[in-house]
């Protein structure tokens, strides 16, 4: 594989699909150290990827906008081929994406067996539905000879910028640096993913009388929701960051925190990719879908054993059957509950690591 010297990614799905790609390029750095990696991303999945160390250049294709259509395909499809790749890795099982692979006349394609695009691909892996979405990404190196490793978290490094923007956005407020805090995330684009606004209010007010500082946290999208959650929690220590800052501000503001609570959406993957852990909420989708919180203390809250669930892979707009039980079934008490049990793993896991450092020669 000496001759491998430009690697292309395309995964074009959403931020956490994104976040979840970034494992498999690590490893390939490992392997391909001197070889250049871009990954093909949709503009508003480009931000979480700019400060990536294994990534030379992430490429922003506007499936939907500018670049829609037959035209923008063929214009963005010639502006890979002129980069010459000789490998491409295709997570995102959409024919459009192996096209795209295709067209850019990229010698060697990998991508899965199951998706609309297979056929395109001349090196194709199993997709195994029983494996971590991170882990079945990895599982693509086996089609070039890499065996994956057991284990292998995103790394999202926000930034000196975007450390200043979260800086500033603390100026004032009354936050102090060394104070507990929490992030909670109650947006995402699938309804049937989303716990229900009294709890996410209920559950903050209980961080709050423990003395947490409590940050909500979401895009301009998420405002109006994330402002409804601060005043119903009554309490002054609950503040809303939605739509203040940038991707990677938000994920910088997340590193800052101690614990996040999160639906089944893209803060999730970034407090993994950021080390802070995570307590997953999920109702309509499962985590043995694969796209479950994977860091070493993450937890995950649901109903189990509803007949109805999950009631389809992304979510929905609204529940199926009218009962919406695999939300309306999860207390505020119980996620709190389970929140208290991932801190202290996290912070008695920290503990011990300093003292392990400590008693180094």
């Amino acid at each position: 594989m000496a001759r491998i010297k430009r690697i292309l990614i395309i995964q074009t799905a959403f931020i956490g699909d994104v976040i979840l790609t970034m494992p498999l390029l690590q490893v390939l750095k490992d392997f391909f150290v001197d070889a250049a990696i871009d990954i093909v991303v949709v503009p508003r999945s480009a931000e979480v990827c700019l400060t990536h160390a294994s990534l030379n250049n992430v490429v922003a294709y506007d499936k939907r906008g500018r670049d829609r259509g037959v035209r923008g395909f063929i214009r963005m499809a010639a502006n890979l081929r002129r980069r010459e790749y000789d490998l491409a890795l295709v997570p995102h099982r959409s024919l459009r994406s192996a096209l795209l692979a295709l067209c850019a006349g990229i010698p060697l394609r990998i991508g899965f067996a199951k998706g609309a695009g297979r056929f395109l691909f001349n090196k194709r892996i199993p997709y195994d539905d029983s494996l971590h979405e991170i882990e079945r990404n990895l599982s693509l190196l086996r089609a070039i000879g890499i065996a994956p490793p057991a284990r292998e978290l995103p790394q999202i490094v926000p930034g000196s910028e975007a450390e200043a923007e979260v800086d500033g956005l603390m100026t004032g407020t009354g936050w102090r640096r060394k104070q507990a805090m929490v992030a909670v995330a109650p947006g995402t684009v699938w309804n049937t993913k989303r716990w229900l606004k009294e709890r996410f209010a209920e559950l903050a007010g209980m961080f709050a009388e423990e003395g947490f500082r409590v940050v909500l946290v979401g895009g301009p999208e998420d405002e109006d929701l994330c402002e409804q959650i601060r005043r119903a929690s009554g309490s002054d220590m609950v503040v809303s960051a939605a739509g203040k800052l940038s991707l990677l501000g938000s994920a910088e503001l997340i590193r800052r925190c101690d614990l996040v609570v999160s639906n089944d959406s893209a803060p999730l993957h970034l407090s993994v990719g950021v080390g802070t852990p995570v307590v997953a909420i999920f109702g309509a989708t499962v985590p043995e879908f694969g796209f479950a919180p994977y860091g070493p203390h993450d937890a995950v809250v649901e109903v189990r054993g509803l007949s109805c669930r999950p009631c389809s892979i992304h979510g929905g707009a609204e529940c199926p059957i009218g009962t919406f039980d695999c939300m309306k079934g999860i207390s505020a008490e119980r996620v709190y509950a389970r929140a208290m049990t991932v801190l202290e793993k996290a912070r008695s896991a920290r503990k011990t690591k300093i003292e392990s450092v400590g008693k180094k020669p």
